[in-house]
C-alpha cells in the first residue's frame, strides 16, 4: 500500500496546483456528516486483532469536520460517533495533508459557484477512539484505541452558492493502532494491530473564503 502512495502524492500535488490556480488561496470550512463506516483488522496479535476498533464499532456514523486550506495544503479536526441505536463509539482525528477540488461546468458556473465539483486528497492523521459515549474533556483512561493513519479521500458534490456545498466523500485509510491501557513492555507488540477502514459520508459544508 505504501508503494501506491509514492506516486499518488506527487500526482495530487501537480493536479492540485493546476486545479486551484483560479480557486481560493485561503479558506476555512466546517462540515456536518452522516453515513456509514466499516473496517477490517489486517494483522496483529490474534486476541487484539479480534477487538480492532473499526470492525467492531456500530456502522451508522455522524459527526463533524472543521478545517483550513491554504492552496492545496489542508489541516482538519474531525469527530465521528458510530451508533446502531443502542450503542455509541467515538473517533476523534487530527489530520494534515493535500486536498484539492476541481469545479465542473462552464466558466460562469465555476465563478458563481453554482456547478458541481470533484475532490480528492491524502492525509497523515492521528486519532483516538472510545468504545462508549464520553463527555469532554476526554481523559486517557476513556480511550480504548489510538492510531496513526494514512488516509485517501475521494468525493464529489454540488455548490449551493458561494457559501454552502452538498456532497459525498469516501475516506479510506490504513492505520497502525495501539490498544490503550494494556500493561505491556516496550518490546511487547501484543497491544498493536494494523487495520483498513472505509466510510461513505454525505456532508453539508459551509465555506469561509478569506483570500
Amino acid at each position: 500500500m505504501a508503494q501506491g502512495f509514492r506516486w499518488l502524492v506527487p500526482a495530487l500535488v501537480l493536479a492540485g496546483l493546476s486545479a486551484r490556480a483560479d480557486a481560493d488561496v485561503l479558506a476555512l470550512y466546517g462540515e456536518l456528516h452522516g453515513g456509514a463506516v466499516g473496517g477490517k483488522g489486517l494483522s496483529g496479535d490474534p486476541v487484539t486483532l479480534d477487538t480492532d476498533f473499526f470492525s467492531n464499532v456500530p456502522h451508522g456514523a455522524y459527526g463533524a469536520r472543521i478545517g483550513a486550506r491554504l492552496l492545496i495544503f489542508e489541516a482538519a479536526i474531525e469527530h465521528h460517533q458510530f451508533t446502531n441505536g443502542s450503542r455509541i463509539s467515538t473517533w476523534t482525528q487530527f489530520a494534515a495533508g493535500i486536498g484539492l477540488e476541481a469545479d465542473l461546468g462552464d466558466a460562469k458556473a465555476r465563478k458563481d459557484k453554482t456547478g458541481g465539483y470533484l475532490g480528492a486528497g491524502i492525509n497523515l492523521a492521528f486519532g483516538v477512539g472510545t468504545g462508549q459515549q464520553v463527555m469532554p474533556p476526554l481523559s486517557n483512561d476513556e480511550i480504548s484505541d489510538k492510531g496513526f493513519l494514512v488516509e485517501g479521500r475521494f468525493g464529489f458534490g454540488k455548490h449551493l452558492g458561494k457559501v454552502l456545498d452538498l456532497g459525498l466523500v469516501v475516506p479510506a485509510s490504513w492505520g497502525y493502532f495501539f490498544k490503550n491501557g494494556l500493561d505491556t513492555g516496550v518490546n511487547d507488540v501484543s497491544n498493536q494491530y494494523k487495520s483498513f477502514q472505509i466510510a461513505g459520508l454525505v456532508y453539508l459544508r459551509a465555506n469561509l473564503r478569506l483570500l
